[in-house]
Protein backbone atom coordinates (compact mmCIF):
# COMPACT_ATOMS: atom_id res chain seq x y z
CA UNK A 1 0.00 0.00 0.00
CA UNK A 2 1.27 3.48 -0.87
CA UNK A 3 0.91 5.52 2.30
CA UNK A 4 1.88 8.83 0.68
CA UNK A 5 -1.43 9.88 -0.80
CA UNK A 6 -3.18 13.04 -1.87
CA UNK A 7 -6.25 13.76 0.24
CA UNK A 8 -8.61 16.67 -0.24
CA UNK A 9 -10.65 18.06 2.63
CA UNK A 10 -14.00 19.39 1.55
CA UNK A 11 -16.93 21.14 3.10
CA UNK A 12 -18.68 17.79 3.44
CA UNK A 13 -20.39 16.71 6.64
CA UNK A 14 -17.17 15.34 8.13
CA UNK A 15 -13.91 17.26 8.53
CA UNK A 16 -11.61 14.29 7.97
CA UNK A 17 -12.49 12.07 4.96
CA UNK A 18 -12.84 8.33 5.43
CA UNK A 19 -9.44 6.71 5.56
CA UNK A 20 -7.59 9.92 6.33
CA UNK A 21 -4.53 9.28 8.54
CA UNK A 22 -2.09 11.99 9.54
CA UNK A 23 -0.08 13.21 12.50
CA UNK A 24 1.50 16.27 13.98
CA UNK A 25 3.12 17.97 16.95
CA UNK A 26 1.70 20.27 19.61
CA UNK A 27 3.98 23.21 20.36
CA UNK A 28 2.93 26.73 21.18
CA UNK A 29 4.66 29.50 19.24
CA UNK A 30 6.03 31.01 22.45
CA UNK A 31 7.89 27.73 23.10
CA UNK A 32 10.01 27.91 19.96
CA UNK A 33 13.74 28.65 20.42
CA UNK A 34 14.63 32.31 20.06
CA UNK A 35 17.46 34.66 20.99
CA UNK A 36 14.76 37.13 22.02
CA UNK A 37 13.45 35.13 24.98
CA UNK A 38 10.18 33.95 23.44
CA UNK A 39 9.21 32.12 20.26
CA UNK A 40 7.82 34.22 17.44
CA UNK A 41 6.64 34.18 13.81
CA UNK A 42 10.16 34.46 12.42
CA UNK A 43 12.96 32.21 11.14
CA UNK A 44 12.72 29.59 13.91
CA UNK A 45 9.04 29.07 13.10
CA UNK A 46 9.91 28.65 9.42
CA UNK A 47 12.59 26.10 10.33
CA UNK A 48 10.13 24.31 12.59
CA UNK A 49 7.62 23.98 9.75
CA UNK A 50 10.33 22.67 7.45
CA UNK A 51 11.35 20.08 10.05
CA UNK A 52 7.74 18.95 10.46
CA UNK A 53 7.31 18.62 6.71
CA UNK A 54 10.57 16.71 6.28
CA UNK A 55 9.45 14.28 8.99
CA UNK A 56 6.12 13.62 7.27
CA UNK A 57 4.02 15.61 9.76
CA UNK A 58 0.86 17.24 8.43
CA UNK A 59 -0.20 19.28 11.46
CA UNK A 60 1.28 21.90 13.75
CA UNK A 61 -1.03 22.49 16.69
CA UNK A 62 -0.64 25.71 18.66
CA UNK A 63 -2.43 27.39 21.55
CA UNK A 64 -4.49 30.61 21.31
CA UNK A 65 -2.45 33.55 20.01
CA UNK A 66 -4.29 36.49 21.58
CA UNK A 67 -2.58 39.05 23.85
CA UNK A 68 -2.76 37.50 27.34
CA UNK A 69 -3.95 39.33 30.40
CA UNK A 70 -2.74 38.56 33.92
CA UNK A 71 -0.96 35.25 34.39
CA UNK A 72 0.25 35.13 30.77
CA UNK A 73 -2.41 32.55 29.92
CA UNK A 74 -3.31 32.36 26.23
CA UNK A 75 -6.79 31.34 27.38
CA UNK A 76 -7.55 34.73 28.96
CA UNK A 77 -6.72 37.19 26.18
CA UNK A 78 -7.29 40.94 26.28
CA UNK A 79 -9.02 40.45 22.94
CA UNK A 80 -10.22 37.30 21.27
CA UNK A 81 -9.65 38.91 17.87
CA UNK A 82 -6.22 40.43 18.38
CA UNK A 83 -2.78 38.83 18.24
CA UNK A 84 -0.06 38.88 20.89
CA UNK A 85 2.58 41.48 19.91
CA UNK A 86 5.23 39.44 21.75
CA UNK A 87 4.98 37.01 18.80
CA UNK A 88 6.27 39.67 16.38
CA UNK A 89 9.64 38.63 14.96
CA UNK A 90 12.41 41.23 15.26
CA UNK A 91 14.22 39.44 12.42
CA UNK A 92 11.30 40.05 10.07
CA UNK A 93 11.16 43.70 11.16
CA UNK A 94 14.81 43.93 10.12
CA UNK A 95 13.91 42.42 6.74
CA UNK A 96 11.21 45.08 6.32
CA UNK A 97 13.67 47.83 7.18
CA UNK A 98 11.78 48.80 10.35
CA UNK A 99 14.69 47.75 12.56
CA UNK A 100 18.42 47.50 12.08
CA UNK A 101 20.35 44.47 13.21
CA UNK A 102 22.15 46.51 15.83
CA UNK A 103 18.78 47.46 17.32
CA UNK A 104 18.27 43.81 18.26
CA UNK A 105 21.72 43.14 19.66
CA UNK A 106 21.82 42.02 23.26
CA UNK A 107 22.82 38.93 25.17
CA UNK A 108 20.51 36.03 24.44
CA UNK A 109 17.88 35.15 27.02
CA UNK A 110 19.17 31.98 28.72
CA UNK A 111 17.22 29.04 30.09
CA UNK A 112 14.21 26.94 29.23
CA UNK A 113 11.57 29.37 30.53
CA UNK A 114 10.03 32.52 29.10
CA UNK A 115 10.86 35.33 31.52
CA UNK A 116 7.80 37.36 30.61
CA UNK A 117 8.75 40.53 32.49
CA UNK A 118 12.14 40.80 30.79
CA UNK A 119 10.73 39.83 27.40
CA UNK A 120 7.92 42.39 27.56
CA UNK A 121 10.37 45.20 28.42
CA UNK A 122 12.80 44.19 25.68
CA UNK A 123 10.24 43.71 22.93
CA UNK A 124 8.36 46.87 23.84
CA UNK A 125 11.58 48.82 23.31
CA UNK A 126 12.13 47.16 19.92
CA UNK A 127 8.56 47.85 18.82
CA UNK A 128 8.91 51.48 19.94
CA UNK A 129 11.88 51.84 17.59
CA UNK A 130 10.17 50.09 14.70
CA UNK A 131 7.01 52.18 15.10
CA UNK A 132 9.04 55.39 15.20
CA UNK A 133 10.80 54.41 11.98
CA UNK A 134 7.50 53.53 10.32
CA UNK A 135 6.04 56.92 11.29
CA UNK A 136 8.99 58.72 9.74
CA UNK A 137 7.78 57.54 6.35
CA UNK A 138 9.57 55.82 3.53
CA UNK A 139 7.40 52.69 3.67
CA UNK A 140 4.57 53.47 1.23
CA UNK A 141 3.70 49.82 0.50
CA UNK A 142 3.53 48.93 4.18
CA UNK A 143 1.47 52.04 4.90
CA UNK A 144 -0.98 51.11 2.16
CA UNK A 145 -1.23 47.55 3.49
CA UNK A 146 -1.85 48.88 6.97
CA UNK A 147 -4.68 51.13 5.82
CA UNK A 148 -6.34 48.17 4.10
CA UNK A 149 -5.85 46.00 7.20
CA UNK A 150 -7.38 48.63 9.49
CA UNK A 151 -10.36 49.04 7.23
CA UNK A 152 -10.96 45.30 6.91
CA UNK A 153 -10.73 44.74 10.67
CA UNK A 154 -12.30 47.95 11.93
CA UNK A 155 -15.21 46.16 13.63
CA UNK A 156 -12.90 44.86 16.39
CA UNK A 157 -9.67 46.79 15.90
CA UNK A 158 -11.08 50.24 16.75
CA UNK A 159 -12.40 49.08 20.13
CA UNK A 160 -9.30 47.04 20.93
CA UNK A 161 -6.91 49.89 20.18
CA UNK A 162 -8.93 52.32 22.28
CA UNK A 163 -9.20 49.76 25.09
CA UNK A 164 -5.43 49.24 25.15
CA UNK A 165 -4.70 52.97 25.23
CA UNK A 166 -7.19 53.54 28.05
CA UNK A 167 -5.88 50.56 29.99
CA UNK A 168 -2.34 51.87 29.72
CA UNK A 169 -3.48 55.34 30.74
CA UNK A 170 -5.17 53.96 33.85
CA UNK A 171 -2.12 51.99 34.98
CA UNK A 172 -3.24 48.64 33.62
CA UNK A 173 -6.28 48.53 35.91
CA UNK A 174 -9.20 46.17 35.30
CA UNK A 175 -11.57 48.28 33.23
CA UNK A 176 -14.37 48.27 35.81
CA UNK A 177 -12.05 50.41 37.98
CA UNK A 178 -11.70 53.12 35.33
CA UNK A 179 -13.65 56.37 35.69
CA UNK A 180 -17.34 55.64 35.23
CA UNK A 181 -17.66 57.45 31.90
CA UNK A 182 -15.08 55.10 30.39
CA UNK A 183 -16.54 51.98 31.96
CA UNK A 184 -19.92 52.78 30.42
CA UNK A 185 -18.40 54.00 27.14
CA UNK A 186 -19.77 57.53 27.27
CA UNK A 187 -19.53 58.78 23.64
CA UNK A 188 -18.13 62.16 24.63
CA UNK A 189 -15.36 60.66 26.78
CA UNK A 190 -14.40 58.17 24.06
CA UNK A 191 -14.36 60.81 21.33
CA UNK A 192 -12.14 63.05 23.45
CA UNK A 193 -9.68 60.18 23.97
CA UNK A 194 -9.65 59.30 20.28
CA UNK A 195 -8.88 62.88 19.32
CA UNK A 196 -6.14 63.33 21.93
CA UNK A 197 -4.48 59.92 21.84
CA UNK A 198 -4.59 59.27 18.10
CA UNK A 199 -0.89 58.40 17.84
CA UNK A 200 -1.05 55.86 20.65
CA UNK A 201 -4.18 54.32 19.12
CA UNK A 202 -2.47 54.05 15.75
CA UNK A 203 0.50 52.41 17.42
CA UNK A 204 -1.75 49.59 18.70
CA UNK A 205 -3.28 49.19 15.25
CA UNK A 206 0.18 49.05 13.70
CA UNK A 207 1.24 46.26 16.08
CA UNK A 208 -1.79 44.24 15.06
CA UNK A 209 -1.08 44.87 11.38
CA UNK A 210 2.49 43.61 11.81
CA UNK A 211 1.29 40.56 13.79
CA UNK A 212 -1.26 39.55 11.19
CA UNK A 213 1.16 40.20 8.35
CA UNK A 214 3.86 37.99 9.84
CA UNK A 215 1.38 35.26 10.73
CA UNK A 216 -0.01 35.31 7.20
CA UNK A 217 3.48 34.81 5.83
CA UNK A 218 4.01 31.89 8.20
CA UNK A 219 0.78 30.20 7.16
CA UNK A 220 1.63 30.61 3.48
CA UNK A 221 4.98 28.90 4.04
CA UNK A 222 3.27 26.10 5.96
CA UNK A 223 0.80 25.59 3.11
CA UNK A 224 3.63 25.34 0.60
CA UNK A 225 5.23 22.62 2.75
CA UNK A 226 1.97 20.71 3.26
CA UNK A 227 1.76 21.54 6.97
CA UNK A 228 -1.61 22.71 8.31
CA UNK A 229 -2.01 25.05 11.28
CA UNK A 230 -4.25 23.64 13.99
CA UNK A 231 -5.45 26.54 16.12
CA UNK A 232 -7.30 26.79 19.40
CA UNK A 233 -10.08 29.10 20.54
CA UNK A 234 -11.12 29.52 24.17
CA UNK A 235 -14.88 29.28 24.45
CA UNK A 236 -14.89 32.13 26.98
CA UNK A 237 -13.11 35.48 27.04
CA UNK A 238 -11.41 37.41 29.82
CA UNK A 239 -13.57 39.58 32.07
CA UNK A 240 -10.97 42.32 31.60
CA UNK A 241 -11.00 42.40 27.81
CA UNK A 242 -11.93 44.65 24.93
CA UNK A 243 -14.56 42.05 24.02
CA UNK A 244 -16.52 42.48 27.25
CA UNK A 245 -15.91 46.23 27.49
CA UNK A 246 -17.17 46.84 23.94
CA UNK A 247 -20.03 44.30 24.02
CA UNK A 248 -21.43 44.19 27.58
CA UNK A 249 -24.86 43.13 26.36
CA UNK A 250 -23.43 39.81 25.13
CA UNK A 251 -22.42 38.72 28.65
CA UNK A 252 -24.24 38.23 31.96
CA UNK A 253 -22.97 41.28 33.85
CA UNK A 254 -24.31 43.35 36.72
CA UNK A 255 -24.94 47.12 36.65
CA UNK A 256 -21.26 47.76 37.39
CA UNK A 257 -20.21 45.62 34.39
CA UNK A 258 -18.88 42.84 36.63
CA UNK A 259 -19.75 39.20 35.90
CA UNK A 260 -22.83 37.93 37.71
CA UNK A 261 -21.60 34.38 37.11
CA UNK A 262 -18.22 33.07 36.08
CA UNK A 263 -17.19 30.07 34.03
CA UNK A 264 -15.41 26.90 35.09
CA UNK A 265 -16.01 23.21 35.50
CA UNK A 266 -16.97 21.12 38.53
CA UNK A 267 -14.49 18.63 40.03
CA UNK A 268 -13.04 16.24 37.43
CA UNK A 269 -9.86 14.36 36.62
CA UNK A 270 -7.97 17.63 36.18
CA UNK A 271 -8.77 19.20 39.57
CA UNK A 272 -10.42 17.90 42.76
CA UNK A 273 -12.24 21.18 43.50
CA UNK A 274 -13.01 21.89 39.88
CA UNK A 275 -11.57 24.70 37.82
CA UNK A 276 -12.60 28.28 38.59
CA UNK A 277 -11.73 30.13 35.39
CA UNK A 278 -13.41 33.39 36.30
CA UNK A 279 -14.50 34.31 32.77
CA UNK A 280 -17.90 35.94 32.29
CA UNK A 281 -20.53 33.69 30.73
CA UNK A 282 -22.54 34.50 27.63
CA UNK A 283 -25.96 36.01 27.23
CA UNK A 284 -26.86 33.52 24.51
CA UNK A 285 -30.36 34.95 24.09
CA UNK A 286 -28.86 38.30 23.11
CA UNK A 287 -26.31 36.67 20.81
CA UNK A 288 -29.06 34.75 19.05
CA UNK A 289 -30.86 38.02 18.21
CA UNK A 290 -27.88 38.97 16.05
CA UNK A 291 -27.57 35.52 14.44
CA UNK A 292 -24.42 35.09 16.57
CA UNK A 293 -22.67 37.85 14.59
CA UNK A 294 -19.94 38.45 17.22
CA UNK A 295 -19.06 34.76 17.34
CA UNK A 296 -19.05 34.46 13.56
CA UNK A 297 -16.72 37.47 13.27
CA UNK A 298 -14.51 35.88 15.91
CA UNK A 299 -14.22 32.55 14.10
CA UNK A 300 -13.87 34.13 10.67
CA UNK A 301 -10.94 36.22 11.92
CA UNK A 302 -9.19 33.18 13.38
CA UNK A 303 -9.76 31.14 10.24
CA UNK A 304 -7.81 33.73 8.28
CA UNK A 305 -4.69 32.15 9.78
CA UNK A 306 -5.61 28.59 10.77
CA UNK A 307 -6.81 25.60 8.81
CA UNK A 308 -8.63 23.90 11.67
CA UNK A 309 -9.64 25.17 15.10
CA UNK A 310 -10.01 23.25 18.33
CA UNK A 311 -13.18 24.43 20.09
CA UNK A 312 -12.03 24.56 23.69
CA UNK A 313 -14.56 23.32 26.25
CA UNK A 314 -17.01 22.18 23.58
CA UNK A 315 -19.55 21.00 26.12
CA UNK A 316 -20.14 24.67 27.01
CA UNK A 317 -22.10 25.06 23.78
CA UNK A 318 -24.59 22.54 25.13
CA UNK A 319 -24.51 23.66 28.75
CA UNK A 320 -22.00 25.65 30.80
CA UNK A 321 -21.19 25.51 34.50
CA UNK A 322 -22.29 28.88 35.93
CA UNK A 323 -20.51 29.62 39.22
CA UNK A 324 -21.84 32.48 41.35
CA UNK A 325 -19.43 35.40 41.25
CA UNK A 326 -17.27 35.42 44.37
CA UNK A 327 -17.42 31.67 45.00
CA UNK A 328 -14.04 30.40 46.32
CA UNK A 329 -14.01 27.21 44.21
CA UNK A 330 -15.86 25.70 41.27
CA UNK A 331 -17.60 23.11 43.43
CA UNK A 332 -20.88 25.02 43.53
CA UNK A 333 -22.76 26.10 40.43
CA UNK A 334 -25.43 25.15 37.93
CA UNK A 335 -25.39 23.75 34.44
CA UNK A 336 -27.10 26.34 32.24
CA UNK A 337 -28.22 25.50 28.74
CA UNK A 338 -26.21 26.91 25.83
CA UNK A 339 -27.18 27.58 22.19
CA UNK A 340 -26.76 23.98 21.03
CA UNK A 341 -27.50 22.99 17.46
CA UNK A 342 -28.98 26.38 16.57
CA UNK A 343 -25.54 27.98 16.95
CA UNK A 344 -23.73 25.49 14.71
CA UNK A 345 -26.47 25.54 12.10
CA UNK A 346 -26.06 29.30 11.85
CA UNK A 347 -22.27 28.95 11.68
CA UNK A 348 -22.59 26.47 8.84
CA UNK A 349 -24.86 28.80 6.90
CA UNK A 350 -22.55 31.79 7.42
CA UNK A 351 -19.14 30.12 7.09
CA UNK A 352 -19.98 27.38 4.62
CA UNK A 353 -18.08 24.71 6.53
CA UNK A 354 -17.21 23.76 10.09
CA UNK A 355 -13.45 23.11 10.29
CA UNK A 356 -13.57 22.43 14.01
CA UNK A 357 -12.36 19.75 16.40
CA UNK A 358 -14.35 19.44 19.62
CA UNK A 359 -12.51 19.44 22.94
CA UNK A 360 -14.98 17.09 24.60
CA UNK A 361 -13.09 16.39 27.82
CA UNK A 362 -14.69 16.59 31.24
CA UNK A 363 -18.31 15.78 32.09
CA UNK A 364 -19.93 14.64 28.86
CA UNK A 365 -23.67 14.03 28.81
CA UNK A 366 -26.09 12.68 26.23
CA UNK A 367 -26.97 16.15 24.92
CA UNK A 368 -23.28 16.83 24.24
CA UNK A 369 -22.89 13.47 22.51
CA UNK A 370 -25.91 14.24 20.36
CA UNK A 371 -24.47 17.62 19.37
CA UNK A 372 -21.18 15.98 18.42
CA UNK A 373 -23.01 13.35 16.37
CA UNK A 374 -25.33 15.81 14.63
CA UNK A 375 -22.43 17.83 13.22
CA UNK A 376 -19.92 14.97 13.04
CA UNK A 377 -17.26 16.97 14.84
CA UNK A 378 -14.01 15.07 15.44
CA UNK A 379 -13.51 14.46 19.16
CA UNK A 380 -10.41 14.17 21.33
CA UNK A 381 -8.89 11.08 22.88
CA UNK A 382 -6.15 11.59 25.48
CA UNK A 383 -4.06 8.53 26.34
CA UNK A 384 -2.99 9.80 29.75
CA UNK A 385 -6.61 9.50 30.89
CA UNK A 386 -6.96 5.92 29.67
CA UNK A 387 -5.12 3.74 32.16
CA UNK A 388 -7.04 4.10 35.42
CA UNK A 389 -7.95 0.40 35.56
CA UNK A 390 -11.49 0.89 34.23
CA UNK A 391 -11.93 -1.43 31.26
CA UNK A 392 -14.78 0.76 30.01
CA UNK A 393 -12.62 3.90 29.95
CA UNK A 394 -13.47 5.79 26.76
CA UNK A 395 -9.85 6.86 26.27
CA UNK A 396 -8.45 3.33 26.04
CA UNK A 397 -6.86 2.81 22.61
CA UNK A 398 -9.35 0.16 21.54
CA UNK A 399 -12.17 2.71 21.98
CA UNK A 400 -10.56 5.19 19.61
CA UNK A 401 -12.46 5.63 16.33
CA UNK A 402 -11.61 7.29 13.01
CA UNK A 403 -13.36 10.59 13.65
CA UNK A 404 -11.00 11.53 16.46
CA UNK A 405 -7.74 13.27 17.21
CA UNK A 406 -5.62 11.08 19.48
CA UNK A 407 -3.18 12.76 21.90
CA UNK A 408 -0.53 11.36 24.18
CA UNK A 409 -1.35 14.41 26.32
CA UNK A 410 -2.39 18.04 25.92
CA UNK A 411 -1.06 21.37 27.18
CA UNK A 412 -3.05 20.78 30.39
CA UNK A 413 -1.41 17.40 31.06
CA UNK A 414 1.97 16.59 32.49
CA UNK A 415 4.47 15.27 29.98
CA UNK A 416 4.07 11.53 29.41
CA UNK A 417 7.28 10.86 31.30
CA UNK A 418 6.13 13.06 34.17
CA UNK A 419 2.69 11.43 34.15
CA UNK A 420 4.19 7.96 34.42
CA UNK A 421 6.53 9.07 37.19
CA UNK A 422 3.48 10.02 39.29
CA UNK A 423 1.35 7.02 38.28
CA UNK A 424 0.40 4.57 41.02
CA UNK A 425 1.98 1.12 40.93
CA UNK A 426 -1.46 -0.41 40.39
CA UNK A 427 -2.12 1.75 37.34
CA UNK A 428 1.39 1.13 36.04
CA UNK A 429 0.71 -2.60 36.15
CA UNK A 430 -2.59 -2.09 34.34
CA UNK A 431 -0.76 0.01 31.70
CA UNK A 432 1.81 -2.75 31.11
CA UNK A 433 -0.83 -5.48 31.05
CA UNK A 434 -3.03 -3.59 28.60
CA UNK A 435 -0.14 -2.95 26.22
CA UNK A 436 1.26 -6.45 26.68
CA UNK A 437 4.73 -5.22 27.62
CA UNK A 438 7.25 -5.97 30.29
CA UNK A 439 7.50 -3.36 33.06
CA UNK A 440 8.64 -0.08 31.54
CA UNK A 441 11.21 2.38 32.80
CA UNK A 442 9.93 5.96 32.76
CA UNK A 443 12.54 6.80 30.10
CA UNK A 444 10.67 4.45 27.70
CA UNK A 445 7.13 5.63 28.28
CA UNK A 446 6.90 8.71 26.04
CA UNK A 447 8.03 6.75 22.98
CA UNK A 448 5.53 3.99 23.77
CA UNK A 449 2.72 6.52 24.14
CA UNK A 450 3.57 8.12 20.80
CA UNK A 451 3.59 4.69 19.19
CA UNK A 452 0.16 3.85 20.65
CA UNK A 453 -1.31 7.16 19.44
CA UNK A 454 0.19 6.74 15.95
CA UNK A 455 -1.15 3.14 15.74
CA UNK A 456 -4.64 4.15 16.78
CA UNK A 457 -7.64 4.36 14.47
CA UNK A 458 -7.82 8.14 14.95
CA UNK A 459 -7.67 10.29 11.83
CA UNK A 460 -4.97 12.46 13.40
CA UNK A 461 -2.40 11.62 16.08
CA UNK A 462 -0.75 14.45 18.03
CA UNK A 463 2.08 14.49 20.57
CA UNK A 464 3.46 17.52 22.43
CA UNK A 465 7.08 18.23 21.57
CA UNK A 466 7.96 17.54 25.21
CA UNK A 467 7.01 13.89 24.64
CA UNK A 468 9.05 13.70 21.46
CA UNK A 469 12.00 15.01 23.49
CA UNK A 470 11.22 12.58 26.36
CA UNK A 471 11.16 15.40 28.92
CA UNK A 472 9.88 15.12 32.48
CA UNK A 473 7.46 17.16 34.54
CA UNK A 474 9.81 20.16 34.58
CA UNK A 475 8.71 20.80 30.97
CA UNK A 476 4.99 20.84 31.72
CA UNK A 477 3.17 23.74 30.06
CA UNK A 478 0.19 24.22 32.39
CA UNK A 479 -1.25 22.91 35.65
CA UNK A 480 -5.03 23.54 35.63
CA UNK A 481 -6.29 25.29 38.74
CA UNK A 482 -2.86 26.81 39.52
CA UNK A 483 -2.63 30.50 38.62
CA UNK A 484 1.13 31.07 38.63
CA UNK A 485 4.14 29.55 36.92
CA UNK A 486 2.44 28.29 33.79
CA UNK A 487 2.88 28.83 30.04
CA UNK A 488 6.61 29.55 30.29
CA UNK A 489 8.31 26.38 28.99
CA UNK A 490 10.32 26.82 25.83
CA UNK A 491 12.51 24.55 23.78
CA UNK A 492 16.16 25.48 23.54
CA UNK A 493 18.15 25.47 20.30
CA UNK A 494 20.20 22.58 21.66
CA UNK A 495 17.08 20.52 22.37
CA UNK A 496 15.86 21.18 18.83
CA UNK A 497 18.99 19.48 17.54
CA UNK A 498 18.16 16.34 19.54
CA UNK A 499 14.60 15.79 18.29
CA UNK A 500 14.41 12.22 16.87
CA UNK A 501 12.98 13.36 13.54
CA UNK A 502 14.11 10.29 11.60
CA UNK A 503 12.48 7.89 14.03
CA UNK A 504 9.28 9.95 13.94
CA UNK A 505 9.31 9.95 10.14
CA UNK A 506 9.84 6.21 9.93
CA UNK A 507 7.00 5.56 12.38
CA UNK A 508 4.70 7.99 10.58
CA UNK A 509 5.36 6.36 7.22
CA UNK A 510 5.13 2.77 8.43
CA UNK A 511 1.81 3.42 10.19
CA UNK A 512 0.24 5.13 7.19
CA UNK A 513 0.17 8.68 8.56
CA UNK A 514 2.27 10.49 5.97
CA UNK A 515 -0.14 12.34 3.73
CA UNK A 516 -0.20 15.30 1.40
CA UNK A 517 -3.37 17.18 2.21
CA UNK A 518 -5.19 20.09 0.70
CA UNK A 519 -7.65 21.99 2.83
CA UNK A 520 -10.62 23.38 0.93
CA UNK A 521 -13.17 25.45 2.80
CA UNK A 522 -15.56 28.20 1.89
CA UNK A 523 -14.46 30.32 4.83
CA UNK A 524 -13.19 33.67 3.71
Amino acid sequence: MDHLTEVAFSDSSCLFPAGYRASGILLHITSLPSPYGIGDFGPEAIRWIDALADAGQSWWQILPIGPPSSGNSPYTPLSTFACNPLLISPDLLVEDGLLRERDCSRESFPGERVEFGDVIAYKTELLDRAWARFREGGFPELASEMRAFCQANARWLEDFALFQVLKSGFGGAYYVHWPREFVTRDPGALTHTIENRRDAINRVKWEQFICFRQLSRLRQHAARRGVRLFGDIPIFVSADSADVWANPNLFLLDQDRRPRFVAGVPPDYFAATGQLWGNPVYNWAELKKTAYAWWIDRLRTLLMHHDVIRLDHFRGFSAAWHIPAGAPTAETGDWVEGPGADFFTELQQQLGSLPFVAEDLGTITDDVRQLLADFRFPRMSVLQFAFDGDQQNAFLPHNTVENMVAYTGTHDNDTSRGWYHELSEQNREYFWKYLGTDPLHESEVADVMIDVAWRSAAAVAIAPLQDLLNLGGEARMNVPGIADGNWAWRCTAEQMHHIPWQRLHERTLSLGREVRSRLITSVG
